[in-house]
C-alpha cells in the first residue's frame, strides 16, 4: 500500500504529455480568439446610421451641387458609421414648414436651411442670419457664434423643440433685382418687392415697399408675369442659375464693399433631429461639427469666386448695377434699429442672442453703434 501510494504520487508530478489531438484543439481554440479579439477591436462602437437630409436649395443650383458632394463624402470621413443622403429643396417636405416639422419629428434626421425661415417659430433666428444693417462680414458673424458664446445659446434655444443645431453655413449676401432702376431708398417707395419676413420686410415697409413673401422656385414667374416690381433673392451665382437676368434690368447693390445692406451675410446651417445626434458617438460629432466649420468656409469661398463670372454675364445680357450710398446705409440702420429692439423683446432667447451682437456692435473694434444711436430703446 506504501508503494502504490508513492508511485501514484510520483505519478502525480511528473508531467504528462499533451495529447495531439489535444494540442491540436487547444491551437484551434487560440487562434480563434486572437481572430475574435481582432473582429472586436475593428468594429465601430457604434451602429452605422443614414441620415436623409434636405436642402433648401433647387436640384442642379451650385448650391445643391455643392451640399451633394459634401453629403457624399461623409460616409467615407466617419469611417462608415454616419451616412448623409442628400436630398433637394421640396422633394420630401413640400415647404418650409413641413421641412421644419419633418426634422422635429424625425422622418427626415437633418435639414439646410436658410436660418431666417424659422423667424415665426423661432424667434431668436432672426438674430441668427444677417439682418438689416447689423454685422455685415462672415468673420464677424464667426466671432459671434465662436467666440462670444452665441453657438452654445444658440444650441440651448434649439434643444427645446427636439432640435440640434449643428452649425452656421457661410452663403453670400442677398441682392435685389428689378425691373427698374433703384439709386437711392427713395426709389424704393411703391415697389412690390418679394423679401423674406420677419425684420427685413418690416424695416422696408418703413420706406413704403409693399412686400411679399415667396419661396425661391416661385420667383421667376413672378416676376416674368409682372406680380412683383423686385425680388430679393441670394447672390449673383444662384440668381443668374435662376434665370433673373432673362426677366429683370437692374440689381441694387449696398456702398462699394457692401453687397447688401438688409441681408449681407445670409447664414444657412445644419439643423438635425436631437434624438438622432444623441445616437452618435462623441467621436463622430466633433467629425460632423468639425466638417460643418470647413464646409462652411468652402461653400462661402465657391459661391464668391461663382458670382464674380456671375456678374460677367448679367452685365453682357444688359443688366444695370447701381448703389446704395453710405447716407442710405445710415438712414437704413436708423429706420432698423427700433425693429431690432422690437424682435429681441418676443422672447428671452431672442433678448439673449440680440444682447450678445449689441455689444459686439458697440465695441470700438466694429464702431455700428453708439449710446446715442440706441438712447431710449429697451
Amino acid at each position: 500500500m506504501k508503494l502504490k501510494r508513492s508511485l501514484n504520487q510520483q505519478e502525480s508530478k511528473t508531467p504528462k504529455k499533451p495529447h495531439r489531438r489535444n494540442f491540436l484543439k487547444s491551437l484551434t481554440l487560440s487562434a480563434a480568439a486572437v481572430m475574435g479579439a481582432g473582429m472586436l477591436t475593428s468594429t465601430p462602437a457604434m451602429a452605422a446610421q443614414t441620415w436623409k437630409i434636405q436642402s433648401t436649395w433647387d436640384a442642379g443650383t451650385v448650391g445643391y451641387t455643392m451640399f451633394e458632394e459634401w453629403c457624399n463624402s461623409m460616409e467615407e470621413k466617419t469611417g462608415g458609421e454616419l451616412k448623409f443622403k442628400p436630398f433637394p429643396a421640396k422633394s420630401v417636405a413640400a415647404d418650409n414648414n413641413a421641412l421644419f416639422d419633418a426634422v422635429r419629428n424625425g422622418v427626415l434626421q437633418g435639414m439646410n436651411p436658410f436660418t431666417l425661415y424659422w423667424s415665426g417659430k423661432i424667434p431668436a433666428s432672426v438674430f441668427l442670419s444677417s439682418y438689416p444693417a447689423g454685422p455685415d462680414q462672415p468673420h464677424q458673424w464667426d466671432t459671434m457664434f465662436y467666440s462670444m458664446g452665441m453657438l452654445e445659446k444658440t444650441r440651448e434655444i434649439y434643444k427645446k423643440l427636439g432640435l440640434f443645431y449643428v452649425g452656421p453655413i457661410h452663403h453670400d449676401a442677398n441682392i435685389i433685382h428689378s425691373k427698374k432702376p433703384v439709386n437711392s431708398l427713395d426709389d424704393l417707395k411703391g415697389m412690390k418687392i418679394r423679401l423674406p419676413g420677419g425684420m427685413v420686410a418690416e424695416v422696408f415697409q418703413k420706406f413704403g415697399v409693399s412686400t411679399v413673401s415667396l419661396p425661391g422656385s416661385d420667383i421667376f414667374p413672378a416676376l416674368e408675369k409682372g406680380t412683383i416690381d423686385a425680388a430679393d433673392y441670394v447672390g449673383p451665382a444662384v440668381n443668374y442659375e435662376l434665370g433673373f437676368s432673362q426677366v429683370t434690368n437692374n440689381i441694387l447693390f449696398g456702398p462699394p464693399g457692401v453687397m447688401s445692406v438688409y441681408q449681407p451675410v445670409d447664414l444657412m446651417d445644419l439643423t438635425v433631429n436631437l434624438r438622432s445626434w444623441n445616437k452618435l458617438s462623441p467621436k463622430v460629432q466633433d467629425i460632423v461639427e468639425n466638417e460643418v466649420r470647413n464646409y462652411s468656409q468652402r461653400h462661402y469661398l465657391t459661391i464668391q469666386q461663382r458670382n464674380l463670372s456671375a456678374m460677367e454675364k448679367f452685365k453682357a445680357e444688359g443688366s444695370k448695377i447701381s448703389r446704395l450710398s453710405q447716407g442710405d446705409v445710415q438712414k437704413f440702420r436708423q429706420a432698423a434699429i427700433p425693429v431690432w429692439y422690437k424682435w429681441a423683446n418676443k422672447n428671452p432667447d431672442a433678448r439673449a442672442i440680440f444682447d450678445i451682437q449689441l455689444k459686439y456692435m458697440m465695441n470700438d473694434t466694429v464702431g455700428y453703434l453708439s449710446e446715442e444711436d440706441i438712447k431710449g430703446m429697451e
